[in-house]
């Protein structure tokens, strides 16, 4: 079955101010984005002092915000340590100032000028400078693949020119406009020279010197973080509420690996905060006066992406068979509640640039078993579909990394084999998993991926020679490089627009629900917020009620 061409209409570059990148959503949150709410405890005047006590599930593994940590629990830690250049407004998309207090793009967005904020120090008392953000570039770059997070964001850079002490301008010999966002993510967060001089070894086991509202006092693996406030701190986020010191003493980040001791400890005292609520605790929690702060998060949806080179699912019909199979609510609802949104996109409905696709992504068993019948797959003795005596049969790599994925995973399989399509699902270590899809064990991988923006598409289908077991399509990879070089927020969305439904065409990611980040805290705490990115803000605006007292 031939798929019509999409079209290419032309797309006009607008302003170049400092908010032609405000990246602001195209209606964003306006298609069930799940569970969304502010900060814990908005109703309380601040109160200075007081230990914070926060719960989370994983040893953040690595203290240098670069890369080489455990995920959403590293960033949490990390993002008390490290400031940004800019920050991301959650409720609009659009970029703030933090230590850069202006900056600027050329017409094709390969040039970026910095205007730093005047007067910012590392807690070892040294400046931030316009050389420090020319150094912490080329460390990233230095370290390669050990900057994992970062170093991504920085295919094409060439420099930075160091114009005064306040003054830098990055330059880049491809179009880069995500790279702003980017750089509102902890992962760019600027480290003192005497870091940068460390080994890496020694970074990731705190050896982390950042400009942020907190400094590292001891790091215990498996058990405990400990970080206290910073003395003469006064430079947060212009969209924080507090200018200057955070209110609190101190933070204890504990490691508590199982989510019902995680409730437990905040149920009976133990703590002030946990991090990833499970689903079937919410209710309980909120019903005994506990405060949930939740934020579906932007980026790629759950889903599951195809190895299209393999031989049964590099058909496309194949792929969309399998997407119309599939009741997403049910899937959802096989373990998770109402704050996790059903997929209406290949994005997460908090992504700047979403739009609702859901048309895309209904249940149609009679056009997927049309389409598996166009394609020669005839159902077999048992149901399974069978085409030259190959049996229609595809194996999902899937991690435990999130509570509701087997649940979904065996619901999906169940689903699939009403319309013929078998399907075996592999879990097991990061290691072996990666092993087994280098070597082409597998036809499909179920997961998502975090980032606020849209170039998310990009980094995640885009294929290139590089990309084993995939085939780029021409027309999508088209567009995703047209985005990255328009500056103009409503133009680039318009693009944005058009490559996710070209990915659902032709089933490039078959999305099913989003994920939600979901603190539960005390009603003592306050200004306890998820960001752009879901995950922790700076704490520099949090308290609690008494203070130390």
């Amino acid at each position: 079955m031939s798929l019509p061409p999409i079209s290419r209409r032309a797309v006009l570059i607008g302003g170049l101010s400092a908010g032609a990148l405000g990246l602001a959503a195209c209606g964003a949150g306006d298609a069930g984005t799940g569970a969304s709410t502010g900060p814990s405890g908005t109703d309380a005047e601040p109160t200075a002092g007081g230990t914070l006590r926060f719960a989370v599930a994983n040893d953040p593994a690595s203290l240098t915000p670069q890369g080489g940590g455990s995920g959403n629990d590293a960033r949490y830690v990390t993002r008390q340590l490290v400031d940004s250049l800019l920050d991301q407004d959650p409720e609009t998309g659009e970029l703030a100032p933090w230590l850069a207090q202006e900056w600027e793009i050329n017409e094709d967005a390969t040039e970026f000028t910095f205007h730093l904020r005047e007067g910012v120090t590392f807690s070892d008392g040294t400046p931030l400078t316009a050389q420090s953000i020319k150094d912490n570039f080329a460390d990233v770059l230095a370290q390669g693949a050990q900057a994992s997070y970062a170093i991504e964001h920085l295919a094409g850079y060439l420099d930075t020119e160091v114009v005064d002490e306040q003054t830098a301008i990055v330059r880049f010999d491809v179009p880069s406009a995500p790279f702003l966002q980017a750089l509102t993510e902890p992962i760019f967060g600027p480290l003192a020279a005497s870091t940068l001089a460390l080994p890496w070894e020694e970074r990731v086991s705190g050896g982390v010197i950042g400009t942020g509202p907190f400094v590292l006092d001891r790091y215990t693996k498996d058990t405990e973080v400990v970080l206290t406030r910073r003395e003469g701190y006064a430079w947060p986020s212009s969209l924080s509420q507090n200018t200057g010191e955070a209110h609190l003493d101190e933070v204890v980040f504990q490691i508590v690996p199982e989510a019902s001791v995680r409730t437990g400890s905040l149920s009976s005292g133990q703590v002030d905060v946990i991090g990833g609520v499970p689903p079937q605790d919410q209710a309980t929690l909120e019903g005994s006066g506990y405060t949930i702060v939740a934020r579906g998060n932007p980026g790629t949806t759950f889903g599951l992406t195809p190895y299209n080179a393999k031989p049964i699912i590099s058909d496309v019909n194949v792929r969309r068979a399998l997407s119309l199979a599939l009741n997403r609510t049910d899937l959802r609802d096989a373990t998770l509640n109402e704050s996790y949104a059903v997929s209406t996109s290949p994005l997460a409905a908090t992504t700047p640039g979403w739009v609702d696709l859901s048309e895309y992504l209904e249940q149609d068993v009679d056009e997927a078993a049309r389409l598996l019948e166009e394609s020669g797959w005839v159902p077999g003795a048992d149901g399974i579909r069978e085409r030259d005596g190959e049996r229609l049969a595809l194996v999902i790599a899937w991690s435990n990394n999130f509570v509701a994925n087997q649940s979904a995973l065996e619901l999906l399989q169940q689903q699939a084999k009403e319309v013929g399509i078998e399907v075996e699902l592999w879990t097991g270590d990061v290691s072996e998993r990666t092993a087994k899809g280098a070597a082409g064990e597998f036809d499909l991988t179920y997961g998502n991926l975090s980032r606020a923006d849209g170039d998310i598409l990009r980094t995640s289908f885009a294929f290139g020679d590089e990309d084993p077991f995939q085939v780029a399509d021409e027309d999508l990879n088209a567009l995703l490089e047209e985005q990255r070089g328009i500056t103009d927020v409503a133009a680039r969305n318009e693009v944005l627009a058009r490559a996710q439904e070209r990915i659902l065409e032709i089933a490039f990611h078959i999305p099913t629900f989003e994920l939600t980040s979901v603190l539960g805290t005390t009603e003592d705490v306050h200004g306890v917020a998820l960001g752009a990115d879901s995950r922790l803000t700076s704490l520099v605006d949090a308290f609690l009620v008494g203070g130390a007292a």
